[in-house]
């Protein structure tokens, strides 16, 4: 998997909204400013060839679809944030978000709490 760039990452965030959705109904749920229809179309043929989207062909429409899960993508993405910035250690990224002020001992301590609940 590789790192999608801005624009096909808000692409996939809309089919991972919609499921599956013709050109139209993509136009219709893009986020303001939209961008061209060309554009969504040159986007959508990117994540194809980089196999995130497929689509099937009725006539001449095209229904896109993901074919990576936003779970699956989130993962990756984390993944490689964790690594190149954190040694790919989840200690010290909560030592760095504790160090920034980001969050308290207490939330860290509710988060130990709510992981023992799953078990």
């Amino acid at each position: 998997m590789q790192k999608l760039t801005r624009a096909e990452e808000q692409m996939m965030q809309v089919l991972w909204q919609l499921d599956k959705a013709f050109l139209k109904e993509i136009m219709e749920a893009y986020p303001q400013p939209k961008p061209k229809q060309s554009t969504v179309s040159t986007v959508l043929r990117i994540l194809e060839e980089k196999g995130f989207v497929a689509h099937h062909t009725y006539g001449k429409a095209h229904q896109y679809y993901p074919l990576v899960s936003k779970e699956a993508y989130a993962r990756y993405y984390f993944g490689s944030f964790l690594n190149n910035y954190f040694d790919g250690s989840f200690k010290k990224l909560l030592h760095f978000f504790h160090k920034e002020g980001d969050i308290s001992m207490q939330e860290l301590d509710d988060l130990m709490g709510e992981d023992a609940g799953d078990r």
